[in-house]
């Protein structure tokens, strides 16, 4: 199917769902997937739901607060404690099944307490094979995914988000603050602070798709850039006030890596067996809980 195509399919997929409330993040995914929403089944027919934690900076909260004031879409903002969640803490290679199952239950409540038929979510055709187990915790709850549903890639969703002027159509890339701490390493709330400070460094200074990685429980902080940015951040004047600001918040040495930002970096740390067979598991659950 073209993108257009893709794009009728999407609206006639949510309103066979009727009514629904939106897991939004106020990313590019969640983003789109509210709008067409909003314009494919009403205003009415439609609730935003927000998780606030210490995994997602302000800004991204305060961002979605926003777009739905803008849109007069209405909103439920709540606060999650993934530290709670057991299995989260711990950080084992399984840790965002138990934080998506949590999070999602609580959304699902949320949906009830509205009126809501469907709880939906934004994962799209790009996050199918790579290491993802929260995928199989939606999917064991019913919710609904449907951009995946109907084929739709990142790109694609930059494309139609464009098209609807969505600003978020040229936003970068995020995903949960505990990502950037090493499978195994424990998470706390002192370490989701640093590094959210560190990446609002950069975002400051117009950095887009990047992360920090805290390694070694905070001994070393690992930059990854879009390969483009990476001159910038050699400059001398942006490297010291960089390596300042890092040190300021406690890491001891600050580097940056070579090849660049790759989304899951920290995938690779997995065992080929459990990759194996977690992703197969995602595979064959995730592929029908649109069906």
């Amino acid at each position: 199917m073209t993108t257009q195509e893709k794009y009728l399919a999407l609206q006639e997929y949510l309103k066979s769902l009727g009514s629904v409330a939106v897991a939004y993040s106020s990313g590019v995914d969640s983003t789109l997937l509210l709008k067409v929403a909003k314009e494919t089944l009403g205003v009415d027919n439609v609730l935003a739901v927000t998780a606030s934690s210490g995994s997602f900076p302000l800004r991204e909260r305060d961002e979605s607060i926003a777009f739905c004031e803008a849109e007069g879409i209405e909103q439920v903002v709540f606060a999650e404690d993934e530290l709670a969640v057991e299995g989260f803490v711990h950080n084992q290679a399984d840790r965002c099944y138990h934080c998506k199952h949590s999070l999602f239950e609580d959304i699902m409540d949320i949906a009830k307490e509205h009126g809501k038929s469907f709880v939906v979510e934004g994962s799209n055709m790009d996050d199918n094979g790579d290491y993802r187990p929260g995928l199989i915790a939606i999917a064991e709850l019913g919710v609904k995914s449907p951009l995946r549903h109907v084929g739709l890639y990142k790109d694609e969703i930059r494309e139609l988000s464009r098209e609807l002027g969505l600003p978020t159509w040229k936003k970068p890339a995020f995903a949960c603050l505990a990502s950037r701490v090493p499978y195994g390493q424990t998470i706390t709330s002192e370490k989701l602070d640093r590094i959210g400070a560190a990446e609002q460094k950069l975002v400051d200074l117009g950095f887009g798709n990047m992360r920090v990685r805290d390694h070694n429980d905070g001994e070393i902080a690992r930059i990854e850039l879009d390969p483009k940015e990476l001159p910038r951040i050699y400059e001398p004047q942006i490297a010291e006030e960089v390596d300042t600001y890092f040190k300021g918040l406690g890491y001891t040495f600050v580097a940056v890596e070579l090849r660049g930002y790759h989304t899951g970096s920290m995938n690779r740390t997995i065992p080929k067996e459990e990759w194996d067979r977690e992703t197969a598991a995602q595979a064959k659950v995730a592929g029908g809980a649109d069906k």
